[in-house]
């Protein structure tokens, strides 16, 4: 006798989702020009930061420039070592690979998949530069007694947020605790700002005025970041006009388009929407798998705001009632619902 199907009914698509909100702050740069790091990404940098509770904000071209920038700000470089965990995208830790640092694994809780404070303390040495916790899934790792490490060895944390985009920590926004938070707004995020997109947010201003200047090739004006100022005509040799500039590094381009920032406000307006909405679902979920012999569900620590990202599910057993032909097609039917109704699951 066949099981019956279970029924669902998921109300927010897995990655991005747009309206004539966006559409209209897209025509409207297109109308200015569309430039590049503009009054629209200054903008979203500043409701982004009071969205945090930080001070500053910088948006990048995506999600993985945030780490390399936060890393490269805080004085990481070859031979410096970098705690992460292995269970996260490629990113995390290839961010570190790329200055030259030698990375090190730190086993996860295996009730939230984060990194595991007790086991950190094991992996710390006098030559640890930087952690790096991943909030995993949209849960904050456990974040107090990792703080408290750092003070106590002087490493630097810089917090992967980049499936937490409005989760909380004892009442903390993901992000806003280390010495820098990374966000990507990648377009299967919480929120995206057109397929691709990041940002960084801290309290220290000499990471930032760091963070600002290889984001946008080292450029320096007058002592101002990121910026290109044309001269005084009356300071310029004979009247004329030219644009300078002055390097101070060799760096990079991660800058967003004014366009990709615009949307990047309209979409943190409905961030909290949203995310209500996927709390929602991992609710349902729960309530409909609780009990399924061989399944652990998500657990949520106490003082945390989980805004599920994704609703991860650990196979911990072999349920003898499913042949692995069965299994198989349950999970070939299963992903393809999936990829058609980009369900957040």
């Amino acid at each position: 006798m066949s099981s019956p199907a279970i029924k669902y009914d998921l109300q927010i698509k897995h990655g991005n989702e747009y309206g004539h909100e966006e559409e209209a702050a897209i025509l409207e740069v297109l109308r200015q020009g569309a430039p590049t790091s503009g009054v629209a990404c200054q903008r979203f940098e500043q409701e982004f930061a009071a969205y945090c509770g930080t001070k500053y904000a910088r948006v990048v071209s995506n999600g993985t420039a945030p780490l390399f920038l936060s890393l490269l700000a805080a004085g990481v470089a070859r031979g410096d070592r970098v705690l992460t965990t292995p269970i996260t995208w490629i990113a995390t830790a290839a961010a570190a690979v790329t200055l030259g640092a030698e990375v090190d694994f730190v086993d996860i809780d295996p009730l939230t998949f984060n990194l595991d404070p007790e086991k950190l303390k094991d992996k710390i040495t006098p030559n640890t530069k930087a952690v790096i916790p991943v909030h995993l899934y949209g849960q904050c790792c456990d974040m107090d007694p990792i703080l408290a490490m750092a003070e106590e060895s002087g490493f630097t944390v810089i917090e992967d947020a980049c499936h937490a985009v409005g989760g909380e920590y004892k009442g903390r926004k993901a992000g806003s605790m280390g010495t820098a938070g990374c966000f990507s707004f990648h377009e299967q995020k919480n929120i995206s700002t057109l397929g691709e997109g990041g940002m960084v947010v801290t309290n220290d201003p000499a990471i930032y005025e760091r963070f600002s200047l290889y984001r946008s090739h080292c450029t320096r004006v007058y002592g101002e970041s990121t910026k290109y100022c044309r001269l005084d005509e009356s300071k310029q040799p004979m009247g004329k006009r030219f644009w300078f500039q002055d390097f101070d590094d060799v760096g990079y381009n991660f800058r967003m388009t004014d366009i990709q920032a615009a949307v990047g406000s309209i979409q943190l307006t409905r961030l909290d929407t949203f995310n209500q909405r996927r709390m929602e679902n991992a609710a349902y979920l729960t309530e409909g798998l609780k009990g399924v012999p061989g399944l652990a569900l998500p657990e949520v620590m106490s003082g945390n705001k989980h805004v599920f990202h994704l609703y991860p599910v650990l196979q911990t057993s072999v349920n003898p009632h499913f042949s692995p032909k069965l299994n198989a097609l349950k999970k070939d039917e299963i992903n393809a619902t999936i990829e058609n109704k980009r369900t957040s699951c």
